[in-house]
């Protein structure tokens, strides 16, 4: 174009009186002529030019989107006031030693802060923490709440997958002493009426129970000091596929391949055929230990 041309005549115009070290005031004539032309085409070299993205781990939702999210939420929130549940709302970050130690090796995955007027602060990595944080400080020794708020992980995402580093989660909590087993109840009831509400579809309640978990662990010979660490592998099967969480157990967390295939026994049970096991315990298989289709005692009886 004859505008840039013009540009690039004035520019080298300027350069020869520089090199040729012309008076100051007829340079500075000539680069105030530059710049004027410059800013006429619309370019300004001394800009850097940036793509317009989110940032890695994150996306926008458009107004059709918003919808989807505003009619999930509204059935999540009625059901938990339904129950009786009261709303609260922590800050977005946290004094870091509060998060610190709190999700074993996960730990590396909060986002922390630089240091804002002698606070060390990172962005909180879920909302059970904060929530803990607020029953000590307010000393509250009864309560039933819920929290919808964004949680942020430094995790490799895979959006693909519907991993992200900026993402909503749902809570709903009940804090104090009640008759065993009747907060369990009323939270699977919570999950089935929203489900049931949302119309997804066929769906299945999976119920973790850390005791399993932990007898799991010592059946197969895990050492104490690896079932956090062990957990954590464990925890990863939804994402990936058991090879790999094996693989990561023996080579990166020192696990015995045989404890780690002893784990692997359990689980990849699947299916609802049950057995009464030596015990005299009727499970689903399960929460059986190999052999107990043969008089092996399950884990309820360790």
């Amino acid at each position: 174009m004859a505008e840039e041309a013009a540009v690039r005549a004035q520019a080298e115009t300027v350069r020869r009186l520089k090199q040729d070290k012309a008076d100051a005031d007829e340079i500075a004539k000539e680069v105030a002529k530059l710049l004027e032309m410059k800013a006429q085409l619309g370019t300004d070299e001394g800009k850097q030019k940036f793509v317009l993205k989110t940032p890695k781990g994150t996306r926008d939702f458009g107004p059709k989107e918003m919808a989807i999210r505003e009619r999930a939420f509204k059935a999540i929130i009625s059901c938990f006031k339904r129950h009786g549940a009261e709303v609260i709302d922590t800050p977005v970050f946290e004094l870091k030693e509060t998060l610190t130690g709190k999700y074993g090796e996960d730990s590396k995955l909060i986002y922390d802060l630089k240091d804002q007027g002698g606070e060390l602060l990172s962005l909180r990595y879920d909302l059970t923490v904060p929530f803990a944080r607020y029953l000590a400080m307010n000393k509250i020794t009864n309560i039933k709440r819920y929290h919808i708020a964004k949680v942020y992980r430094r995790d490799n995402p895979a959006m693909t997958r519907g991993r992200y580093r900026e993402f909503y989660q749902c809570d709903f909590d009940i804090a104090g002493q009640f008759d065993p087993m009747i907060p369990d109840a009323e939270c699977l009831k919570i999950v089935h009426e929203i489900l049931s509400d949302l119309q997804l579809g066929d769906f299945v309640i999976k119920v973790n129970d850390r005791r399993i978990l932990d007898g799991m662990f010592a059946v197969c010979g895990v050492p104490d000091s690896k079932f956090r660490t062990i957990c954590s592998s464990v925890d990863k099967l939804d994402k990936v596929p058991w090879e790999e969480v094996r693989s990561e157990m023996v080579a990166e967390k020192g696990l015995s391949p045989e404890a780690a295939d002893c784990i692997g026994e359990y689980v990849q049970l699947h299916g609802p055929e049950g057995a009464l096991c030596g015990g005299q315990h009727w499970h689903r298989a399960h929460l059986l230990h190999p052999g107990a289709e043969t008089g092996g005692r399950c884990l309820w009886c360790l």
